[in-house]
């Protein structure tokens, strides 16, 4: 079977050449893969980067560049889905890296009858620094980043969602592309609109992938809001794609604003039990940080840290549900999603 290894980056050209290394080195049969990067209108040189690698080739059925100007993330997908000619269609961030079995694993379950396929996608770090690294571990630890599957493994299974999918072609044939309208949560409302024609999402845990976490507090702060806000939005466009994981941090949000106004009250016994309860997840997730990767200074900060975040996302959530009423119709709305679909039906090898 051949396949499209698609890649959408906007400003970019830092990670870039890191990850052709990869796409380079990975073990499947060059001549079956087609690689698709599209450049989301960026500021600085990633277009040329990407131009610079297509020259090259390296032994690839084709290297195509292509641009989307309306910059979102989901419609650079679409770009890439539309123009890719594979019988799989795989996407890959680009603020990533892929060992040189994660093609072939994916194909290889793909080959044994499954429509989806993905696997692990923990993070690992940016920048080599103290502080880098105490972020992610609040990034990695249940307690950061909740149950999710697709960050820890666990075997093979089915799930709701995951990461750097492999999709055969004949799924965005029947599915469509994705919702441009939605700009953190196009994933799950794909997958949720997959799950709904009949798919199965396949999880390998053999199949790894990685994605960079932020090294930088505020950047994380901007992304655990943002990602936030439209879990509030995404719920009135497809509550069916949301977990109840999502709402635990504005259900800590509203128990803290509700258990501090009983305890101006003189009713101080909740906001002990809650704040005690968060305190020993904290602590507890700091020592197994310290005990599994070694002490740094700045994991000591670990609680404040997850309290930042959790307060960023749960502050975010409860901003999309304000706004979601007022957003709902608009959001749920978008056309690219049929021309993906007839795109792809007419693109095919």
């Amino acid at each position: 079977m051949t396949v499209s290894l698609c890649v959408v980056a906007y400003n970019e050209e830092a990670f870039l050449n890191n990850l052709f290394k990869d796409i380079i080195n990975q073990t499947y049969d060059h001549s079956k893969m087609e690689i698709v990067l599209v450049n989301s209108a960026s500021t600085d040189n990633t277009r040329s980067v990407m131009e610079r690698f297509a020259a090259s080739k390296h032994d690839f059925k084709a290297i195509t560049v292509l641009d989307n100007p309306r910059k979102k993330q989901a419609s650079g997908w679409n770009v890439a889905i539309s123009a890719a000619k594979g019988d799989v269609i795989i996407r890959i961030d680009a603020h990533s890296h892929i060992p040189p079995e994660f093609t072939r694993l994916n194909m290889k379950n793909i080959g044994e009858g499954e429509f989806v396929s993905g696997g692990v996608r923990p993070c690992i770090i940016e920048n080599d620094t103290s502080w880098g690294k105490t972020l992610l571990d609040i990034e990695n630890s249940l307690f950061g980043s909740s149950f999710n599957k697709c960050r820890r493994g666990g075997g093979k299974t089915y799930v709701k969602t995951m990461f750097h999918a492999a999709y055969r072609r004949e799924v965005f044939e029947n599915v469509g592309g994705f919702n441009e309208n939605l700009l953190r949560t196009e994933d799950n409302e794909m997958h949720y609109r997959i799950r709904k024609a009949g798919y199965k999402l396949s999880f390998d845990s053999d199949i790894v992938s990685y994605q960079y976490a932020r090294s930088n507090l505020k950047r994380m702060i901007k992304q655990k809001y943002g990602n936030g806000k439209w879990i509030g939005l995404t719920l009135g466009v497809a509550p069916g794609c949301i977990s109840l994981f999502h709402f635990a941090p504005i259900c800590f949000l509203l128990g803290m604003i509700a258990t501090t106004a009983l305890a101006a009250l003189g009713i101080w016994q909740l906001a002990a039990l809650m704040w005690s309860l968060y305190g020993l997840f904290a602590l507890v997730s700091m020592a197994l940080s310290i005990a599994q990767n070694g002490f740094l200074l700045p994991k000591l900060l670990m609680p404040l840290g997850f309290l930042i975040l959790h307060l960023a996302y749960g502050i975010g959530t409860l901003v999309g549900l304000v706004q979601m009423p007022f957003k709902r119709k608009a959001l749920a709305v978008c056309e690219d999603i049929d021309k993906v679909r007839k795109s792809v039906a007419e693109n095919s090898i």
